[in-house]
């Protein structure tokens, strides 16, 4: 019997803002329920931390420069190698609600990826038997959704709706007797955080304590110092629904903005939790719980004031590490945690994995079941290749690099233009090297590129980085310059 498969991803939800993960500020009981019932992934990341890139690779098993997906473009939807696509045609009934954010058809981004011109690409959503989704972003409150038959306003608040028509569907869907695959992809927690009215008052007596590196000071990285996303200067009053008291400054100013942008962006997911609850109460009671696999995922991490910082980009850990939680009764024992790597890449082979349907050759990434199950290959794979292009408009340099289970290598690097031929407004940085002892600095304040300790560590990274690029087919920057 193949199995129902419900994977539900919000956008930009941190998992140290998840309570199974360990958070020390926030409450997350039903995503938890996933945890107690199924199993939790602790080395789970993305190979790019940006929005649309993640989607793309979640469908496709690809990178980037595979896709053509490296900042917003569209995915195109004549692409064959999509996992909606794969299970469609294996019989599976198929629906997506919430943010699609790969397209034109569907987007807000037109201005950059769609000039209605000749040979322009087509990328509404394929593979879907029915769709509700958001154009672009889309809007907190009485959100415009667009499906097959048009576009309309909807009141209410996104998360319920995007959760009332996701049970609706799976109430009146033709053919029941087939497996679904349902898509929910909520648009909480992203910017610019605006909660529902009955999440309002959360957190309102509350102190959220401030993370460990949030005075991060940025010595000996350059690109963090260069990055427009702190909590103190780049926050605007659209953000934190207000502008502070004319009498605070220093600390105190910066902790009034943290407090403001932190509290709403948890009363988000707490809008995101009680969607989960619903769904899996649904599942419960229709009786089919045991026969589903249940996802819950973000597309990638978030800084919740790490590093000073709010959004994401940067490789560093809390930005590229994402939540991971699956329920599978029929193979997987509640309670069940793994330290295997995990990626992105690897989404769309493990659930055709579960579905019983060959992963196409030209997906890069790899079926995750084994692992899951606790009986991984033996040369399951130790370290990932990660790629963010995006260097327009954001003041976040363009780098490559990889992550092992100790250590972290990084390449940052200049361009003249973006990859969307758009000229890039951001100084110039001179190309240099980052590497981090992920076991004696796991908060990624130390450079230590070029510390002697490092050496035999070194030579090993920069082996594995380019046999990653190789494996990949990525082309390497750095020819021979090792800072």
């Amino acid at each position: 019997m193949r199995p129902n498969i419900l994977f539900i991803m919000s956008d930009d939800h941190a998992a140290h803002a998840i309570s199974a993960y360990g958070s020390r500020i926030n409450r997350t009981p039903h995503i938890d329920r996933l945890a107690r019932e199924g199993v939790r992934l602790t080395h789970c990341y993305c190979t790019n931390a940006l929005c649309t890139p993640s989607r793309a690779t979640i469908l496709t098993g690809q990178y980037g420069h595979v896709t053509g997906v490296r900042e917003w473009q569209p995915l195109d939807n004549r692409r064959p190698v999509q996992l909606q696509k794969l299970l469609q045609a294996a019989g599976y009934s198929t629906a997506i609600f919430g943010k699609w954010h790969l397209g034109h058809g569907v987007t807000n981004h037109v201005d950059r990826v769609d000039n209605r011109g000749p040979g322009a690409v087509p990328a509404d959503p394929a593979g879907f038997d029915y769709w509700s989704l958001l154009p672009g972003h889309g809007r907190y409150h009485n959100p415009e959704l667009i499906t097959p038959t048009g576009r309309a306003v909807v009141p209410g608040y996104i998360s319920d709706i995007i959760t009332d028509q996701a049970l609706e569907w799976l109430e009146r869907r033709p053919a029941p007797e087939k497996p679904f695959f349902l898509c929910v992809h909520h648009k909480a927690p992203h910017r610019n955080w605006e909660p529902g009215e009955r999440y309002k008052h959360l957190y309102a007596d509350d102190e959220i304590a401030q993370p460990e590196t949030f005075d991060d000071d940025y010595a000996g990285r350059p690109a963090a110092a260069a990055a427009k996303m702190r909590i103190l200067g780049d926050l605007t009053p659209n953000d934190v629904k207000g502008v502070p008291p004319p009498d605070l400054a220093g600390p105190a100013l910066k902790n009034w903005y943290y407090q403001r942008y932190i509290k709403d962006y948890l009363r988000c997911v707490a809008s995101v939790d009680a969607s989960v609850e619903r769904l899996l109460d649904y599942l419960d009671k229709t009786g089919q719980a045991r026969h589903t696999i249940v996802v819950y995922t973000s597309d990638q991490g978030f800084f919740l004031g790490d590093h000073g910082w709010y959004d994401k980009r940067l490789i560093y850990e809390h930005a590229v590490r994402m939540p991971f939680l699956m329920r599978y009764p029929d193979e997987i024992p509640g309670g069940t945690v793994r330290e295997g790597l995990l990626t992105n890449l690897d989404f769309a082979p493990t659930l055709l994995d579960y579905a019983g349907i060959p992963a196409p050759a030209a997906m890069q990434g790899v079926s995750g079941r084994a692992m899951l199950r606790g009986m991984p290959p033996p040369d399951w794979q130790q370290s990932f290749y990660y790629r963010y292009w995006d260097h327009g408009g954001h003041h976040v340099c363009a780098h490559y690099g990889l992550r092992t289970p100790t250590h972290k290598l990084v390449y940052y690097h200049p361009a003249d233009v973006t990859w969307d031929g758009v000229a890039n407004p951001e100084p110039r940085l001179t190309p240099y090297w980052e590497l981090y002892d992920l076991v004696h600095d796991p908060n990624e304040l130390h450079n230590a590129y070029g510390d002697p300790a490092q050496a035999s560590h070194l030579a090993r990274l920069h082996g594995e980085l380019d046999r990653l690029q190789r494996h990949y087919g990525d082309t390497p920057l750095h020819a021979g310059f090792t800072g």
